[in-house]
């Protein structure tokens, strides 16, 4: 099921229009990467994110990629919490300007069985990626 969301998510970008395509992805410090292997998405302490990413797809209106999802379950505190790990899929997607570059815009991330509460919701595991001032 997992590919499968990936392989739609795919299709449906290679009918996309011929305007520019990302080719870039903010990092937390805002600055332009290539496909990078970690994306973190909660950059105040690195809580959340997808590492050991194999991308699938990149240049395309959305880029896919499967790898290690990662969350702390801040319990009792973050400072003291517990990661947790899923294999999981990241979908980058939308484009913005960064540093004179095509980046993507938003990140959304899906996780295999049951996601922890920071992703419980769709709306909550999508991540605006921001560029440098």
């Amino acid at each position: 099921m997992l590919f499968a969301a990936v392989a739609v998510a795919l299709a449906a970008a290679g009918g996309a229009g011929a305007s520019a395509r990302p080719l870039v992805a903010p990092n937390c410090l805002g600055k332009p990467t290539v496909k990078p292997a970690e994306v973190v998405l909660a950059c105040a302490d690195a809580g959340l994110g997808v590492r050991g990413i194999v991308w699938l797809g990149w240049g395309q209106p959305v880029a896919a990629g499967v790898g290690t999802a990662f969350a702390n379950d801040c319990t009792p505190t973050c400072a003291a919490g517990h990661f947790h790990t899923y294999r999981g899929v990241l979908l980058l997607s939308g484009s913005q300007r960064c540093a004179g570059r095509i980046a993507y815009k938003t990140a959304s991330v899906a996780v295999v069985g049951e996601p922890p509460q920071a992703w419980a919701t769709a709306a909550d595991a999508t991540y605006s990626l921001r560029c440098a001032a």
